[in-house]
């Protein structure tokens, strides 16, 4: 079989909403999918899964393609190790092949980031560990009872206080320094490169191998910020990940339960009392990404944030999160004023262990925080209560769970059971905003050219018909060097096949990342194509493609005016304006 048909084989084996499904939280909206993009931080779901023709797109960041370019995109995976992952999941046999030189170039490029992340890991754990200069982070790790086997578990390290002995390592080994700025463990300012962390105890984060793929410094005293985390790089997303995977994976999967904390050391703690079954968050809050990676491994989750305000709020968000997708999601709670360091070093693990074990459903929780702060002792309070409630509520999918907790909010609350079920029916069930909504034309922060070029690339794409038509003119005048690849891609496909094009077939043949993006992004937004006539549309493409071509003649004019008559270059200048001046007498 050879490379195309393995790539088509397997993605017409597979669907690409199973696939994304599994990272991020999906909802139907027409003929597409939506949800939030695991690739940038965003609130309002900009990302699109369309089945019918298996790309993606986001419209907040630009990420787009096959199912092919998202596992790679969100596993940090080459494409022969992507092909390789899915047709394992599609039950498709194939025989290695020879890796293109797009694929050379993006395996060589990861291997160097890698390579960068676990030098620095290195550099900073041997200066803990053997250099005067961490003496001081030695002597804080001792005082929060940190001993070296705990600290050689987690690669703990220290980031000197001089700006460039990171950035001094990597000159040394000759490694390139726009790569390490690229992956944010190094900068560069007016003076010239620095390095991110300095002074600071170093946190590892690491991915579920084992391999650095990104850092957290943290201050050895009380100064502000406490933590500098690593910014979002190529190998690191941090709606992705979750700090002590690579730790915790095996304890997780055996008993079934993730305990998630807020902080680095919470984890520490936990981890060096026995319990390994314990995740931290990345200096953010937790995600719809970091809910589906738990999904594929743990059966349910116990949340243990703060007590304070803020980590109530946190505690909600995630159970509302949890509960959208099914995730068995519960709280542990200590006594007042109390952590999980401070907590087991009074009582010990087993202690904890015991808290942990009579964790509350985190619905349940929800509850009493909210009465406690909120008394139903009045009718105004009482509706107060249920616009908290309901949302909430209506999150819950099990339907003896519904009916056990429905009846207990009305003995709570005093409410009739039929008067909290027609609420429910007639309040909206998602109160969180609406999808983004875009405009279904090209974009118009493009050019001209850039917009006439992406209508004339959808009509070769919706209409069969009129691609004999297109492709009588001379392709490299319609089509500048980014879109020629995508135009010769459908024309193949549409050769091969003797049918209409298949979008993965598409893609299949593009090597380049934003050329996938591109047409994911066309072919998501390309309703507007669908009732047209395209030979009007057609000649008013190539019009306007004419019109943006004679506006260069002002600058040509202008440069004409700079050249000596006699030159070479003017006398090629001259044609040139010629030829535009001919084009634009026949518009």
């Amino acid at each position: 079989m050879s490379r195309n048909e393995t790539v088509k084989e397997i993605a017409e084996r597979l669907s690409i909403v199973d696939i994304v499904a599994e990272y991020v939280s999906l909802r139907r909206s027409g003929s597409n999918f939506t949800g939030l993009c695991p690739f940038h931080s965003e609130k309002t779901p900009s990302f699109n899964v369309n089945p019918a023709r298996e790309i993606f797109h986001c419209f907040g960041c630009g990420a787009g393609g096959d199912v092919f370019t998202f596992v790679m995109k969100i596993e940090g995976l080459s494409f022969p190790e992507t092909v390789r992952k899915l047709a394992a999941r599609a039950g498709v046999a194939f025989d290695e092949y020879p890796a293109t030189e797009e694929e050379k170039k993006l395996r060589s490029e990861k291997d160097l980031q890698r390579k960068i992340m676990l030098l620095t890991a290195q550099h900073y754990r041997e200066i803990l560990t053997g250099r005067q200069d961490g003496e001081a982070a030695r002597n804080y790790l001792l005082e929060r009872d940190v001993d070296q086997e705990t600290a050689a578990a987690y690669g703990l390290g220290y980031a000197p206080e001089r700006r460039d002995t990171l950035v001094r390592l990597l000159g040394n080994r000759e490694l390139p320094l726009e790569t390490a700025e690229r992956l944010g463990i190094i900068r560069k300012g007016e003076h010239g490169w620095y390095d991110l962390l300095h002074h600071r105890l170093v946190f590892p984060i690491r991915d579920t191998q084992g391999q650095p793929i990104g850092f957290a410094g943290r201050v050895l005293d009380n100064s502000l910020p406490k933590y500098i985390n690593s910014p979002e790089s190529p190998i690191y997303h941090k709606s992705n990940v979750l700090f002590g995977i690579d730790l915790a994976l095996r304890e997780i999967r055996q008993n079934g339960t993730a305990i998630i904390v807020e902080g680095y050391f919470d984890h520490l703690t936990l981890h060096s009392a026995g319990i390994r079954n314990v995740l931290a968050t990345c200096g953010t809050a937790l995600t719809d990404g970091h809910i589906n990676l738990l999904k594929k491994h743990a059966q349910r989750v116990c949340l243990l944030f703060d007590g304070d305000n803020a980590g109530r709020k946190a505690t909600v968000k995630a159970m509302e999160l949890c509960l959208e997708q099914s995730m068995p999601v519960y709280v542990i709670n200590l006594p007042q004023g109390e952590d999980p360091d401070s907590f087991i070093k009074k009582n010990g693990a087993e202690a904890f262990n015991q808290k942990a074990a009579s964790a509350k459903p985190a619905f349940e929780q929800f509850l009493h925080w909210l009465l406690n702060k909120t008394p139903a002792d009045s009718i105004d309070q009482r509706v107060r209560l249920m616009n908290e409630i309901t949302p909430r509520f209506q999150l819950i999918k099990d339907p003896v769970e519904r009916n056990l907790y429905q009846n207990e909010i009305c003995r709570l609350l005093g409410i009739d059971p039929n008067a909290f079920r027609k609420r429910v029916s007639t309040q909206r069930k998602d109160t969180r905003p609406e999808p983004h909504q875009v405009n279904i034309k090209p974009s118009t922060c493009c050019n001209v050219t850039d917009v006439t070029q992406e209508t004339l690339l959808g009509i070769l794409a919706a209409y069969p018909e009129a691609r004999e038509k297109i492709s009588s003119f001379n392709l490299a005048e319609l089509f500048d060097n980014d879109y020629l690849p995508i135009v010769k891609a459908v024309l193949d496909a549409e050769a091969v096949d003797g049918r209409d094009t298949i979008w993965h077939d598409i893609l299949s043949r593009l090597e380049q990342e934003h050329q996938k993006a591109l047409v994911a992004r066309l072919l998501i937004q390309d309703r507007y194509l669908a009732e047209i006539d395209w030979r009007t549309a057609l000649t008013q493409c190539l019009k306007s493609r004419e019109k943006a071509r004679t506006r260069e003649l002002k600058p040509i004019a202008a440069r004409l005016a700079t050249l000596p008559q006699d030159s070479e270059e003017y006398l090629e200048v001259l044609k040139y304006a010629e030829q535009l001046r001919n084009r634009k007498s026949t518009l």
